[in-house]
Formats: C-alpha cells, structure tokens, sequence
C-alpha cells in the first residue's frame, strides 16, 4: 500500500530548510521506492534527475518496470510512461506503452503523443514518425495546431514546437531530405516560426542541389519583417544570397538588401563581410579597414528597422 503524498510532504518538512535545495533524504527516497505510488515514484525520478544521482535513478526505473504489471487500464500505462521519461528511461516507457492498445478518441491521441514524446528522447526516429503519422491520420495540415514540448526554458517553462515541424526534423534525421521538404511544405507557415521553417526547407533543398528558392525565402522575410526578427532577416538574405549565387546568378537584389538592412541595424560585421567578398577596390580597401577598426570599439542596440524594397 503506497504512502500519502500527504506524509511524504511531512517528512520533508520535519527537517530543517536547507540553505540551497537538496536531493529528498535518504530516508524518504527508500520509502517510496519500497512502496510509493506512480506518482511518488515519479516525483523521486524528476528529483533524482534535477540532482544527477544516478544510482537512485537506475533503482527507481527498475522499480517502475514492476511496480504496476500489465494488464492496466490507460491512465495507470500512461502515469507508469511519464515516470519512466522523468526518470530517463525512453526505451522502457517505450515498453510500457506497448502493453496498452488505445482504440480511436482521445485515448489514442494522447497515447500517440505520449509515444512519440518516447521515441523522441529515445532518438527513435522511426518510432516517432509513426507515431506522429498516425495522429496525422493522412492530414498532415493537423500537425500544424499541435504543440510538442521539447524543452524547458531557464525558468523552467515549457518550450513547445510545432508537430509538423518535428515531423520534418525526423524525416531529415533520417536522410529522406525529399520527404522533409514535403512534410514542411504541406503547412501553412506563419510568423517568426513560419519564417524558420522556411529557411530550413531552403537549406534543405540547397542539400538537394535545388537552389531556385527566392519565393520560399521572400515569404520568409516577409514573415521575419512582421516579427521583427532582424538578425533571422540577415540570415535568410545571407542564405538568398548564397543560393542565387551556385544558381549562376550575381545575388545583386538579395546583397543590396542585406547591406541596407545591416547598415540599419548596424551590423558591421556583416557589412565587413559583405566588403570582404567584393571585388577590390580603392573604395571597398578603405570602407574595410574603417569598418574593421570600427569592429573594435562597442556598438549600440540595434533600433527598430524595415525589410520593405524600394523598387
């Protein structure tokens, strides 16, 4: 029979604040291990992790692959899988999922995102496109709305990504550059996201040796340009620029552009580099070396710019 969360938070209590915070005692780690509930167990993982004690950690995911044999019903699979992730074992939450077939509903679609949250830490590309194709269920499109968390920030707040775009990174894992294209293609890319996932279908079909992608990278900027993500601006002008030039052509629009919008925001480095791969002259020698000892001296914050094209 599992104790209390309720006793738990007294034996922590009995003892003295620490100064800095510090692993559960002894005492109560063993408690829970000989007879804690998923949840206490799963509270003992995300401890053990936060410390790197990894003793505790293989102890409790051995506990875990016995505390709760199959059959169960879905709630206990899915509390048993998230306490195998917090304490870092993808492979045997993957395992635990597999006791448990969902039928269709809500049910199913938690599971496929629990399973694909699995594959994922797992490095299991395979397993987690599935998983994510199968929650597409044919409609790619659908993957746009749903929210991934893959990762936390400092403060400790969740950071998310689209599925799609997941989709897509697993596909290029795994050498298939022609199905990422397609995968992030299928979208409707809007915003600072948007705009990334645009370079990066960009980039990709660079790897292809496909470097017709001035109306991916316009779309791109543009969506930058609302942002006002400037320095995603430069690099996407830089990226424009790279790809008109191994198409055949000079890239005068796209470095005319980025020029203007690094004198704007006054990266000089960029002008410098800009100089750099012009052809010499007396003009662009001196520019460099001003701009080079400009270099050295501190530079202000970057104001508020345009992207718009004068015609």
């Amino acid at each position: 029979m599992g104790i209390s969360s309720l006793s738990i938070s007294l034996l922590l209590a009995a003892a003295p604040a620490p100064a800095e915070p510090q692993p559960i005692a002894e005492s109560v780690y063993r408690t829970v291990l000989e007879s804690g509930d998923l949840g206490q167990l799963d509270a003992a993982c995300r401890d053990a992790a936060r410390f790197g004690q990894n003793e505790r950690l293989k102890a409790l995911r051995d506990r875990l692959m016995v505390v709760a044999p199959a059959p169960q019903p879905f709630a206990v699979v899915t509390s048993n899988a998230r306490a195998l992730l917090a304490c870092r074992a993808p492979e045997s939450a993957q395992r635990v999922l597999s006791r448990y077939g969902p039928g269709e509903g809500g049910h199913r679609r938690t599971w496929l995102l629990l399973s694909w949250r699995a594959a994922a830490a797992a490095l299991d590309h395979e397993a987690a496109i599935l998983a994510l194709r199968r929650y597409a269920d044919g409609d790619l499109v659908r993957l746009d709305s749903v929210r991934l968390q893959v990762g936390e920030t400092d403060a400790g707040q969740p950071l998310t990504r689209s599925a799609l775009d997941q989709l897509a990174d697993h596909e290029a894992a795994l050498g298939r550059i022609e199905r990422a294209v397609a995968v992030a293609l299928s979208g409707r890319p809007t915003g600072l996201e948007g705009a990334e996932r645009l370079a990066q279908v960009a980039r990709w079909q660079e790897a292809l040796g496909l470097y017709d992608a001035s109306n991916l990278l316009d779309a791109a900027l543009d969506q930058a340009a609302v942002a006002e993500a400037w320095a995603l601006a430069e690099e996407l002008l830089k990226l424009q620029l790279r790809l008109e030039r191994k198409a055949g052509g000079d890239g005068a629009r796209p470095r005319a552009r980025l020029e203007r919008l690094a004198t704007r925001v006054d990266d000089r480095y960029t002008l410098w580099q800009l100089l750099h791969h012009d052809a010499p002259s007396e003009a662009t020698e001196g520019r460099r070396r001003e701009l080079e000892r400009q270099l050295a001296a501190p530079q202000p914050n970057p104001g508020n710019t345009s992207l718009k094209e004068s015609d």
